[in-house]
């Protein structure tokens, strides 16, 4: 369930990287009324399908928590895992089937709360791993970053009322009123339905349009930079575990498969790899002392 370190792991895995895709195209084909009236009992029947072997996974990973290393030293391992980010989503992907049982939910609203198993892959996809790791780290700046944006829209919102209320009531007669151009505006969106006609207005809009497009780009400029660290933290833990392997100078088979499960845990592509191999010249023998280039 954790890992895909034999053949039954990686078909599992594979499996239910296929289910929670058929999920997605299910629930985009529904929305199609025509496809949905027409197969309809085939819709029903499939959720029902994938419904149950999702709460089997899910009981599944429930009951292994114990011995899950990320769960295993916590002093009530179930509870940990089901307070992990990726159980409330294995819960919430199937929580609304449950709901429908017993209370009246829309069924439209339904359709719609399924489509959180896409966030199901992060458990499948390096690349999304490695995404919402980014996001967790960077958390506290981009937070810090939102809370800036949100007293620059509120101000932009205050001065565009006193600049425009007179010329136009109807859009910027107050405060709360201005806050959809301050915010279409900041984020340089700007669709146009509402825009000051004063001079003063338009100098004003003018400032407001050049500090958005900064603002804009600080939050893409925060998650760049932790992407950039932390791949080059991946790496250095690849190349520490290389060195490691390699200290008795022999990479037996078991320590090959390791560094080969950790290279696709990481996502560090091949040509990385080499690299790091490379620049692992200086790496000498304890028995000859001679300094090789790992194979």
């Amino acid at each position: 369930l954790e890992t895909n370190g034999s053949f039954f792991a990686r078909f599992v895995n594979i499996g239910l990287l296929l289910l929670i895709l058929l999920n997605v195209i299910a629930v985009v084909a529904e929305s199609v009324r025509p496809i949905f009236l027409a197969h309809k009992a085939n819709f029903l029947a499939f959720e029902i399908f994938s419904v149950t072997l999702f709460s089997i996974e899910y009981l599944l990973r429930l009951w292994v928590a114990p011995e899950n290393p990320d769960f295993k030293q916590s002093r009530f391992p179930r509870l940990a895992f089901m307070r992990s980010g990726m159980a409330i989503i294995d819960l919430l992907a199937i929580a609304p089937f449950y709901l429908s049982m017993f209370i009246s939910i829309d069924t439209r609203m339904l359709r719609g709360l399924r489509l959180l198993r896409i966030f199901k892959l992060t458990r499948y996809s390096t690349s999304m791993d490695l995404m919402v790791t980014v996001i967790k780290k960077e958390l506290p700046n981009i937070a810090s970053a939102l809370f800036v944006m949100a007293i620059l829209i509120i101000l932009s919102a205050s001065g565009i009322y006193f600049v425009e209320r007179d010329a136009q009531p109807e859009a910027f007669g107050s405060i709360p009123s201005a806050l959809w151009w301050a915010t279409v505006t900041l984020t340089t969106v700007g669709y146009g339905d509402v825009y000051p006609i004063t001079l003063g207005g338009r100098i004003f809009g003018m400032i407001i349009m050049l500090t958005g497009v900064g603002m804009a780009a600080l939050p893409a400029g925060i998650l760049a930079s932790g992407y950039s660290r932390e791949l080059s933290s991946r790496r250095e833990l690849y190349e520490a575990e290389l060195k490691e392997a390699l200290e008795d100078g022999v990479l037996s088979e078991e320590e090959q498969s390791h560094l080969k499960n950790m290279q696709k845990e990481l996502g560090i592509r091949d040509d990385e790899v080499d690299s790091i191999k490379n620049q692992s010249k200086h790496i000498e023998c304890p028995h000859c002392k001679k300094q090789f280039i790992p194979d």
